[in-house]
């Protein structure tokens, strides 16, 4: 990728957006479900159903979630799944950084997958 290519910026605007620990719970919680109520969600990160619905329409206008309504209720479920590999990299790199010269339990993982 070229350094002076146009998604440059809009990969910022991406890492900005997920600069948030709230909306990488919500990655998160989305990333083991198919798809989530804003109810659900808000029970699997601890947040209000309004605090959650915010972010969810923050994360919605960026295109990394998508919804489906039935009825009343609106399900949410991750776009894609460069979102959900961006927050894995994520925590692996955070696990680096915490793992003080020890291999990181993400790679044990691997390991055991092989």
């Amino acid at each position: 990728m070229d350094p002076d290519s146009q998604y440059v910026e809009l990969a910022v605007e991406v890492f900005g957006l997920l600069a948030d620990a709230t909306r990488v719970r919500i990655i998160l919680a989305l990333r083991t479900n198919d798809e989530l109520s804003v109810n659900h969600i808000a029970d699997i990160v601890d947040k209000s159903p309004a605090a959650v619905s915010q972010h969810l329409a923050k994360l919605r206008m960026a295109r990394i979630v998508s919804t489906r309504q039935e009825g009343q209720r609106v399900f949410y479920r991750l776009a894609n799944e460069h979102a959900s590999q961006l927050v894995s990299d994520a925590i692996f790199q955070a696990e680096h950084a915490i793992a003080d010269g020890t291999t990181p339990a993400h790679h044990h993982e691997e390991r055991e997958r092989a």
